[in-house]
């Protein structure tokens, strides 16, 4: 027994017992937790963008103090309709594809519904969740960071809300102009979601001892390993996460792709620039990810009572 166990409560939430509705229900919890995230998170969310996109903020409060004096309260969720909309659908497909990951590793290794995944299992069904989660994340993101650069301009925001955004984005290029950065978006999600998945479950074990599907977790484990499961993949994912937000950001035709983004970066700011806005990054990551989870293995213990 591991000396930092926390032991079941009797709030503890219960696991999902495998079944022939799995991917359903995770379908439907990781739509719930994404809300969940987007609601605690965006704030920061919003000045790690512009920290990543404009030179003229001397750190994260030094950005939020003129966020706030610029745009007031309300500036700090500028932008957050369009990921709050998406975050039900993109987060459904991340969770249902991490599901899927799992199934493909007990498919290919003929391991049973109950048997425990190792850590490499894990991380394939983490990275593998990001495969068909780009498809939406690349426009929601491309419409979501155009938004909260936007309003920092001196004649106020360009666009009024995320359709507007999205019509005028459609406008200057095409409708594959909101597929702008999917490259970029792959190259974060890809090692990002083989980071949050397996700390989440190598944190949670560590702190219950048990393995995914097993048996009841604490709050407090589900929390602290959401928390630092998101923190993991920031840590992993905030240069390619800088490249991709630039790419999206810039004038339609400044880049070719993300690696002129990359070279151009290296040759005026250096490498430096890459880790630009991991603070906000990382104090958003802990807050925002431990509700996504929370929400995720709350609403599989709702279902699992109902179906």
């Amino acid at each position: 027994m591991s000396a930092v166990e926390v032991s079941p409560t009797p709030v503890a939430v219960e696991q999902p017992k495998a079944s022939a509705t799995s991917g359903t229900k995770s379908f439907l919890s990781g739509g719930f937790g994404g809300m969940c995230l987007v609601a605690a998170g965006h704030p920061l969310d919003l000045l790690k963008v512009r920290m990543q996109t404009s030179t003229e903020y001397k750190s994260t409060l030094d950005c939020f103090r003129k966020t706030l004096a610029e745009n007031g309260v309300r500036g700090l969720y500028r932008g957050m309709a369009a990921p709050l909309v998406g975050a039900t659908p993109v987060f459904a497909i991340c969770f249902w594809g991490y599901d899927m990951g799992q199934k493909i590793m007990r498919k290919v290794y003929n391991l049973s519904p109950t048997d425990a995944l190792s850590t490499k299992q894990i991380l394939f069904a983490g990275g593998f969740s990001a495969i068909p989660t780009t498809a939406l994340m690349t426009p929601m993101e491309r419409i979501k960071c155009t938004l909260q650069v936007s309003s920092g301009n001196g004649a106020g925001a360009a666009y009024k809300g995320p359709v507007d955004a999205a019509m005028g984005i459609i406008r200057s290029g095409g409708i594959t102009n909101l597929f702008k950065g999917t490259c970029a978006t792959l190259l974060r999600d890809v090692p990002g979601s083989v980071a949050y998945f397996g700390a989440y479950e190598l944190i949670k074990k560590a702190l219950t001892n048990q393995s995914a599907g097993q048996g009841s977790i604490s709050p407090v484990a589900i929390v602290t390993a959401g928390g630092l499961a998101g923190m993991a993949n920031w840590a992993v994912a905030i240069p390619p996460d800088v490249l991709k937000s630039r790419l999206q950001t810039a004038p339609d035709g400044k880049y070719t792709g993300v690696r002129q983004v990359f070279v151009e970066m290296m040759r005026t700011e250096g490498a430096g620039a890459l880790f630009r806005g991991m603070g906000p990054a990382l104090l958003r990551a802990f807050p925002a990810n431990a509700a996504c989870f929370l929400g995720v293995e709350m609403s599989l213990q709702f279902m699992n009572k109902v179906w």
